[in-house]
């Protein structure tokens, strides 16, 4: 839900949030973000996990980063989101609480207060910034989309006991029913 409009919000505005108030900064606006439920924390701890034991395991450079941390997707500094979970295969983007420029591999949970955001929203977001790979992960519909960004067709839908291949990763898949047990 949007904060009251009064003018258009600036990287500044974001940074100098009120201690403790969580908010995404898209086009100039800024969305307060609720906090989320202990199932949303379990699944998207689950995510960090399963893709941070795959980078180790195979000796990879790249890096998976959970919510909450910065992404800046733009230039003009008008888009900072928080994504559930990001992975980041040019560590250059990577600050010291930020993160400058487009991730990989972008996976949002959808929690009631975010649905709209999470499909359309943040999905053109994305989209437009250069993510390669965006999941929206449902638990209320028990499935997920993918958009494999690169590839520029229809997203890919899973139900949450299909295996789901990490398109950024060739040799890994996840079920998000697995991650539920």
């Amino acid at each position: 839900m949007p904060l009251p409009q009064k003018h258009t919000y600036t990287s500044d505005d974001y940074w100098n949030l009120p201690e403790g108030e969580r908010a995404e900064l898209i086009d100039g606006q800024l969305y307060s973000m609720a906090p989320p439920s202990f199932y949303h924390q379990k699944l998207t701890g689950e995510f960090y996990r399963k893709i941070k034991n795959f980078i180790e395991a195979s000796s990879g450079t790249c890096e998976v980063v959970p919510a909450p941390f910065a992404v800046n997707l733009d230039a003009e500094s008008k888009n900072w989101v928080e994504p559930d979970v990001f992975v980041v295969c040019d560590k250059s983007k990577i600050k010291d609480y930020r993160c400058i420029g487009a991730p990989d591999l972008v996976i949002e949970v959808v929690s009631p207060s975010s649905r709209k955001m999470d499909y359309s929203t943040k999905n053109a977001l994305y989209a437009n910034a250069g993510v390669r790979e965006y999941w929206i992960v449902d638990p209320e519909k028990e499935r997920t989309m993918v958009f494999y960004f690169e590839d520029d067709a229809a997203p890919a839908i899973y139900s949450f006991d299909q295996p789901v291949p990490v398109g950024i990763f060739e040799q890994l898949t996840i079920t998000v029913k697995d991650l539920l047990k």
